[in-house]
């Protein structure tokens, strides 16, 4: 017999895995909705000249595309292809939907699909968790995205993360100082590589792609202080002015949104891969996480313009799920994840069914997560033994001494105390239960 496994770069997400994942994506959606976001979501696959020529020929290679059907996908021809991320699809949403009111703020949470190698919280099926504003052109929309994501990791329970900003205009002019302003993509590949390969990691791809030693101690130089924009700028020359005044305006307006002790610094090393950034660009890491950034974004003014023929500015971010979760876990962030269900009903016998299916019903319809037993009735010590198994904390039994005497017996399941309460203040004593200190 065949193994039975998933596919490579995919999981399965059992119970206690989804728990930690809608907490996860309650606080970020949360997050995005205090911010003004409104929800937003796209199908699970494009036409492919929808996202073809959108990411960079790196970007590309990991495109899983859908095999046409009948004749042309025997021949192996493609028309669809699962999207690669949020931020194409909605440029083709803002390029159809011409009258949607400017500016447009969306967030959206729905898994993406990439061809990559799995690793560390990388897998080829991944969440993202996206906010852009569309139609917007001051450096305040870039100033919210960032701001944003510092809000997300900062709720989530993060104290140790950096938020790291640079501006495509930036490197470009820094490519055109060290004399690449012909090949500023392959430069920013492998500039983008830096956090994983380091800076020897970098020189020997450049040298490899054909880079002269010179051009590339220049570029060294330019980089030898990242941190210090002011330095940045005077190795670069009059062409960083621009970018680097916008650069200035969006650390002061992110401190007026974050606060003191913010946690957004410059990055003249930062390049995100992706071919479609404009402007500003911008990427989380969680210092000593070990799964390289957490999230990333940027302006993106040209891509809407690929679809509808009109110039329509946009920028945002996306949190990375996955790699949230995997620190999380490891760092023990994460709330307990157990069941959500608060009760288990048991069923003594058929014929206190009806009382125990009432009980059910009364205590769902107060708000209590509540779960009756499905199994045989009767053996109340195999019930218990299931509701502790499933973390469930309390059971509520009727007897037929409690169905005669109008009563419902509680049993605490983590503390194994038992007592009787009137079956009208069920519901009641059920919170006075939950709510009571343990020893």
């Amino acid at each position: 017999m065949a193994t039975v496994q998933a596919a490579r770069g995919t999981r399965d997400l059992l119970p206690a895995q989804m728990h930690a994942r809608l907490f996860v994506i309650g606080v970020i959606r949360e997050v995005f909705a205090r911010f003004g976001f409104e929800p937003l979501e796209t199908p699970a696959f494009e036409r492919i000249e929808t996202l073809m020529g959108k990411y960079g020929d790196e970007g590309e290679k990991l495109v899983f595309r859908i095999l046409e059907r009948g004749e042309g996908g025997r021949e192996g021809k493609a028309d669809l292809a699962l999207r690669y991320d949020l931020t194409v699809p909605l440029a083709r949403v803002i390029a159809q939907n011409p009258a949607l009111p400017l500016p447009f703020k969306r967030y959206q949470v729905q898994p993406v699909w990439r061809a990559d190698r799995p690793q560390k919280g990388r897998f080829r099926e991944f969440y993202q968790c996206d906010a852009d504003v569309v139609g917007c052109t001051t450096g305040l929309a870039d100033a919210e995205c960032v701001a944003v994501a510092h809000e997300a990791l900062s709720r989530l329970g993060f104290a140790d993360f950096e938020v790291r900003v640079n501006h495509r205009q930036l490197l470009r002019a820094t490519c055109a100082a060290v004399g690449a302003a012909d090949r500023e993509g392959e430069v920013l590949v492998a500039i983008d590589k830096l956090d994983k390969v380091g800076r020897e990691g970098v020189t020997k791809e450049l040298l490899e792609r054909g880079f002269s030693a010179d051009v590339v101690e220049r570029l060294w130089t330019v980089l030898a202080q990242p941190g210090n924009l002011d330095a940045v700028e005077a190795a670069i020359g009059e062409a960083a002015a621009v970018p680097a005044t916008e650069l200035r305006t969006l650390l002061a307006q992110v401190g007026a949104l974050v606060g003191d002790g913010h946690r957004v610094v410059f990055d003249a090393t930062l390049a995100r891969g992706l071919g479609y950034y404009t402007g500003p660009v911008f990427e989380a890491v969680i210092l000593g996480g070990g799964v390289g950034s957490v999230s990333g974004g940027g302006r993106y003014d040209g891509l809407v313009g690929m679809f509808s023929g009109r110039q329509v500015p946009a920028v945002g971010v996306s949190l990375g799920l996955e790699r949230l979760l995997v620190v999380m876990e490891e760092r023990g962030m994460l709330p307990g994840t157990g069941t959500r269900t608060q009760v288990l009903v048991t069923r003594f016998s058929a014929s206190t069914d009806p009382d125990s299916l009432r009980a059910t019903a009364a205590l769902r319809a107060a708000g209590i997560d509540t779960e009756t037993w499905l199994g045989e009735a009767g053996s109340l010590g195999k019930q218990f033994k299931y509701a502790a198994a499933r973390g469930i904390p309390l059971a509520v039994v009727l007897g037929p001494d409690e169905v005669a005497a109008g009563e419902a017996a509680i049993k605490d399941l983590r503390s194994g105390e038992q007592r009787k309460v009137p079956l009208v203040r069920l519901a009641d004593e059920v919170r006075t239960t939950l709510d009571s200190p343990r020893e």
